[in-house]
């Protein structure tokens, strides 16, 4: 079991939803932290809060920015890629800048991270990455085409780094939240998910990116258990799920939730 103690961790996405319960945690555990985001002012307060950390302002869907990151964080040896943004809705919908702009944040910026702060752990002999997908990263939904795009490429990134990485000493590590209550993108939105999709708590994925860290776990479901059942069924019959997840309404929900995330951009 890896302990966290005196260990730098680099949480991106880390001034507001999922973000600062995550930092929360590894702090508990000891972790020196280096926060990032784009909001200074929240960082600054969290770094305040937590003691032994910093922080260095970002915005990963510009060019070069996740370069400059890795570069003024310095030797970490964790990274938690969390940095994310809505990008659900129809594709017809999209304007091309807010697909890039989706995919530069979702996706580009965890993988040019991993490649400038890799080669170091490897070096080191030691080193843990993790990247924060979701379940639209396994489940695929219509109106949900962007972001099951990067969930998804985030999630093979990871688990192919995996095996790239193994035996190096250098753990990869992908967390798989379902709707996440009280905080986040979802909880921004004030709906209800579908009760098979259920939502769990900030606590409960802080818990888990804790978990991978410590114990080199692959890939870990932060899901109630009956949307276990329906992981299994989609892995054994894509096109029954398929089905099951238009009866249920999924693109049409999708499309509510679109509406109300591009009404508080």
């Amino acid at each position: 079991m890896v302990d966290l103690r005196g260990k730098t961790v680099l949480v991106t996405g880390a001034s507001t939803g999922l973000g600062p319960h995550v930092a929360r945690r590894l702090g508990r555990a000891g972790a020196l932290l280096v926060l990032s985001a784009r909001n200074e002012a929240a960082l600054s307060e969290l770094a305040s809060e937590l003691g032994n950390s910093r922080y260095v302002v970002a915005d990963l869907s510009r060019a070069g920015e996740p370069e400059r990151l890795a570069h003024e964080a310095g030797a970490v040896d964790v990274l938690v890629s969390n940095a994310g943004i809505p990008a659900t809705g129809r594709l017809a919908t999209f304007e091309i800048d807010e697909i890039d702009r989706a995919i530069a944040v979702n996706l580009r910026a965890g993988i040019v991270l991993a490649k400038a702060l890799t080669p170091a752990m490897v070096e080191r002999k030691s080193g843990h990455l993790v990247f924060m997908s979701s379940i639209a990263g396994k489940l695929p939904a219509g109106g949900e085409t962007i972001y099951n795009a990067t969930k998804f490429g985030l999630r093979g990134f990871a688990l192919a780094l995996r095996e790239e990485l193994w035996g190096t000493g250098v753990g990869v590590s992908v967390i798989v939240p379902t709707f996440v209550s009280e905080a986040g993108m979802w909880a921004e939105t004030g709906l209800k998910p579908h009760p098979i999709a259920g939502e769990v708590s900030p606590a409960q994925v802080a818990d888990a990116v804790w978990k991978a860290i410590t114990r080199n776990r692959r890939e870990i479901d932060v899901v109630p258990i009956q949307l276990r059942t329906v992981l299994k069924l989609q892995a054994l019959t894509p096109g029954v799920f398929a089905t099951t997840a238009r009866w249920m309404g999924a693109t049409r929900s999708n499309e509510d939730l679109d509406k109300r995330q591009r009404n508080k951009r």
